[in-house]
């Protein structure tokens, strides 16, 4: 399985101290297959930081690797495709031996281009041996229109034509990238988008799994692994998988969306990138916020709303938060409820609508977000009586909050409750240590409070007062 840093490969050099390591040749689908049977006996997770595939994805990727088939998944944008397809290079040997030089880094008890077969034959058990990370074994393509056939498979190259071979000499081909995967994993993504020639020209490396460049035939026992991630087609409309190289991957397997809110907030805690401390129930509002946007028929569907959407979202939580603790001095600030509202603006490019919803965009986002804050609040929430604080507004109580208050200033503005514990109550279901996240879950409940229309509250140039 994958490990934090490499461990030293082995120390043979030549075929003959290879041979004499023990080393037995295996083929890149029996190290997978091995490699996850020996995962799944000893119950270590072969799939580390996937969230929300385990028991509908994960079952169908795994049969398929142990059936030794080539592989495409389709899904909507967002839905972890590429992590999916660059865990599966972790299932791999962490090191294999190659024939040292070799452009295709062939098997030293297998050579097969005219090149190396001819340096075996010349130095036989002396033939040098190099070692391979399986890092260096996985190659990806971003699938373009401009892709061309000598990307992915190769081309004459007219250096080695001008060194003097003949043109019809096989060893002036300049291979491409599956070729050059030999003994790895090649993915594709958003395969529709390669050109139907390039995806003809797949066709006899994935099923006869020999070369063809320009009239050359090219016979290569290649032993390549083929991934490839699509978005449906009828979100897409850019292009296709051809029938013939759709029929030539053994499993096509569908992604999905977290199916839980642990998994959709573990997928954004994992993924973003933080510069400030953003509470776990802002993590969930945008869970909630992500899911609702998803289930609304305001939003295109078909194109999906991506986990980078709340990954953005949380990010923008963060940056707000850091903003004011520089304009203000706090030196540890914390995300609260007040800054939710900036990530609206940035948020709503990453959303695709329905065409009648033009000019609706904000109106849309701002109402489903407050639905996920008022969720998330209840769920936090959920038996606490706040009656103590309706009743403090009730007697001309006023809260002011906003970008540009401390979370300390924020909790000197709280009335007293007398000898209540509400606001330990509060933090505690929060989980709150801290001053700034005390605050962020006590502006938590106001906004609840606001929100079930037990409070009212008015917003202008960066400010919210509760009363």
């Amino acid at each position: 399985m994958t490990s934090t840093a490499p461990t030293s490969p082995p120390a043979a050099r030549t075929v003959r101290e290879l041979r004499a390591y023990g080393h037995v040749q295996r083929t890149v689908r029996d190290e997978l297959r091995e490699n996850l049977l020996a995962a799944l006996r000893t119950g270590t997770d072969p799939w580390p930081g996937l969230h929300g595939f385990a028991d509908t994805v994960l079952p169908q990727l795994e049969r398929a690797l142990l059936a030794g088939h080539d592989i495409v998944l389709l899904g909507e944008r967002g839905q972890g495709k590429t992590r999916l397809l660059r865990t599966v290079a972790g299932l791999l040997d962490e090191w294999t031996p190659v024939i040292e030089g070799a452009e295709l880094g062939e098997h030293p008890y297998d050579p097969i281009t005219p090149e190396s077969r001819r340096r075996a034959a010349e130095l036989g058990e002396e033939l040098p041996v190099a070692w391979r990370h399986r890092t260096e074994r996985y190659a990806e393509k971003l699938a373009t229109p401009d892709s061309s056939v000598a990307d992915l498979i190769g081309d004459v190259d007219p250096m080695k034509v001008a060194e003097g071979r003949h043109l019809g000499d096989p060893e002036t081909i300049h291979f491409g990238l599956i070729p050059r995967s030999h003994r790895g994993i090649v993915a594709i993504n958003e395969l529709p988008d390669l050109a139907e020639r390039i995806q003809v020209a797949m066709l006899n490396v994935m099923e006869e799994r020999d070369v063809q460049v320009r009239g050359y035939l090219l016979r290569l026992p290649l032993d390549v692994l083929v991934l490839a991630s699509a978005n449906p087609e009828d979100y897409t409309n850019r292009g296709r998988i051809i029938t013939p190289l759709q029929d030539r991957f053994g499993a096509q397997i569908r992604t999905h969306y977290p199916v839980e809110i642990e998994d959709e907030v573990a997928v954004i805690r994992q993924e973003s990138h933080l510069t400030a401390d953003v509470p776990d129930h802002l993590i969930e509002v945008l869970a909630r916020f992500t899911r609702a946007l998803r289930g609304s028929p305001a939003v295109d569907q078909r194109s999906g709303v991506s986990a980078r959407f709340a990954i953005a979202g949380a990010e923008t939580l963060a940056a707000a938060a850091l903003r004011r603790g520089a304009l203000r001095g706090e030196d540890d600030p914390v995300a609260r409820v007040v800054d939710l509202q900036a990530t609206l603006e940035v948020l709503a490019g990453k959303v695709e609508f329905e065409t009648g919803e033009e000019g609706r965009e904000i109106e849309i986002l701002t109402h489903l977000l407050r639905t996920a804050t008022a969720e998330t609040a209840r769920h936090l929430f959920a038996g606490v009586d706040l009656g103590l604080l309706v009743q403090a507004f009730e007697e001309g109580l006023s809260i002011a909050t906003g970008e540009a208050v401390t979370g300390p200033e924020f909790l000197d503005e709280l009335p007293v409750l007398g000898e209540s514990e509400l606001y330990d109550t509060l933090a505690d279901r929060a989980g709150a240590t801290t001053k700034g996240h005390r605050a962020a879950a006590i502006e938590l409940a106001l906004e609840g409070l606001y929100l079930a229309r037990r409070v009212a509250k008015e917003s202008a140039g960066g400010e919210t007062v509760y009363g």
